[in-house]
């Protein structure tokens, strides 16, 4: 294999790549989110400097169904994601993701720095109750649910295109052969050709349980605020480094 061959293979195994080059599009994203209040020192121990909470101390913890995701197949995540500051831009922060495929857990890990690891999350719609669930190791670690559809709570399609649309930043760290860090970075981006195709409110709740390897508990739910079930198309790009602990002076 030539040296442009093998700078031109987008990830790894050379034999069979984990994941093809991007960008990356995603038809029907189901989305069911729950909004509670936590413990603020807990959010600011979870959120890295220099991103600043928001001081409300509101957590989003959320299921995305995925089923038709090029180069990434059919698969489910679930995770804890906190709404931030960084230089007085708003953003959220992806805390905590758990998910049940490996091309999305290697591409997400490598590219962007998802904090992603391999679970069992699971999201369906039961009789009247759109349900959500992970399992870790065998354990459930979270349960949410949401009445289906709240028709009275239908919300407005631009708030959640904008929601969608918001700066995401995750916190890359990747070693190098030696066990230093090779990488240390914020990294940021924006979600592209987004289509909301319907979005809905209304009553939910939301038990986290504690586990050591699934810390979801770690951000305690003091009060939830309220569900949001929407459905998008939308496309994943690449990023931008936002913040690199390792330049000098930082």
């Amino acid at each position: 294999m030539t040296r442009d061959e093998i700078l031109g293979t987008p990830s790894m195994p050379l034999a069979a790549p984990s994941y093809p080059h991007g960008p990356f599009r995603f038809i029907d994203r189901q989305y069911f989110t729950v909004a509670y209040e936590s413990d603020r020192d807990a959010i600011r121990a979870a959120v890295p400097e220099p991103l600043v909470p928001d001081p409300d101390g509101i957590v989003y913890y959320e299921w995305i169904r995925m089923p038709d995701s090029s180069g990434f197949g059919d698969y489910t995540e679930s995770g804890v994601v906190i709404p931030c500051h960084y230089e007085g831009v708003a953003c959220n922060f992806t805390a905590q993701m758990y998910l049940d495929d490996e091309p999305p857990i290697a591409a997400g890990r490598e590219i962007w720095g998802f904090p992603k690891k391999h679970a069992e999350p699971k999201l369906e719609v039961v009789h009247d109750t759109l349900t959500g669930t992970l399992h870790y190791a065998g354990e459930r670690v979270a349960l949410g649910s949401m009445v289906y559809k709240w028709e009275p709570h239908v919300r407005d399609v631009n708030k959640t295109y904008e929601s969608l649309t918001k700066k995401q930043v995750c916190l890359k760290l990747i070693p190098d052969v030696d066990g230093t860090p090779a990488i240390a970075q914020l990294v940021h981006f924006h979600l592209t050709d987004v289509t909301v195709k319907g979005s809905w409110t209304g009553p939910a709740r939301l038990h986290l349980i504690p586990h050591v390897n699934a810390p979801v508990a770690d951000l305690p739910v003091r009060k939830v605020i309220g569900g949001l079930h929407f459905i998008a198309d939308l496309t994943l790009p690449y990023g931008e480094v936002l913040y690199d602990y390792l330049k000098p002076g930082k």
